[in-house]
């Protein structure tokens, strides 16, 4: 399947003379495993999980946001797979679909724990990667859990594995509040607009 047909869902969602986010339609080859964690304010606030796989970046909303607390599971639902360019992205989404503000929360790479290709893992519904991001770092899985076939769409489980990064005092979703790409708040991307950093 090629690139474009994989990116179908989310461009037809899109109305691109509207919104500012990426369409992909240039394509972008991304060196390594881009990881990152956008918080949207859309008609509710949520976290949206993305990992670069097969050229594109496999999304997960997650309501709650991430916990680095191991005994902490957060629901998180398999949504359109997005272009790689939306890494970036940063800025207002007008009204429309998912309209509201998204900010870069966290950003970095990361690696596949398991021996077989996150390909696979994703297909078989178990995902486990170590993070390298800026605001989250080690272990974490994805654990797929259900399929709702009439609105098509996969439930996960996320949630951070024991290891030296585990920490059930931290909460960052409250504490860490600021872009990890350009240091602004969710009013201050607010306040100027939209805009995609490369």
């Amino acid at each position: 399947m090629s690139k474009k047909d994989v990116l179908k869902t989310y461009r037809a969602k899109r109305d691109f003379e509207k919104t500012p986010e990426p369409s992909g339609k240039k394509g972008r080859k991304g060196k390594g495993n881009i990881y990152v964690m956008q918080k949207h304010a859309a008609s509710h606030l949520h976290y949206d999980l993305r990992l670069q796989i097969g050229g594109v970046l496999v999304s997960w909303a997650v309501p709650k946001g991430p916990s680095t607390d191991p005994r902490i599971k957060r629901l998180a639902i398999q949504t359109e797979d997005h272009p790689l360019d939306y890494a970036n992205f940063e800025g207002v989404i007008p009204e429309g679909y998912g309209a509201g503000t998204v900010m870069v929360w966290d950003i970095g790479t990361y690696e596949n724990i398991k021996d077989i290709s996150m390909q696979t893992a994703l297909k078989e519904g178990r995902i486990e990667i170590n993070l390298h991001g800026k605001k989250l770092q080690g272990a974490y899985a994805l654990i797929q859990t259900t399929y709702d076939k009439a609105g098509g769409k996969k439930q996960w489980l996320f949630f951070k594995m024991k290891d030296d990064y585990a920490d059930a005092r931290r909460n960052p979703v409250s504490t860490q509040n600021k872009s990890a790409l350009t240091g602004r708040t969710m009013a201050q991307i607010k306040k100027d607009k939209d805009a995609v950093y490369e």
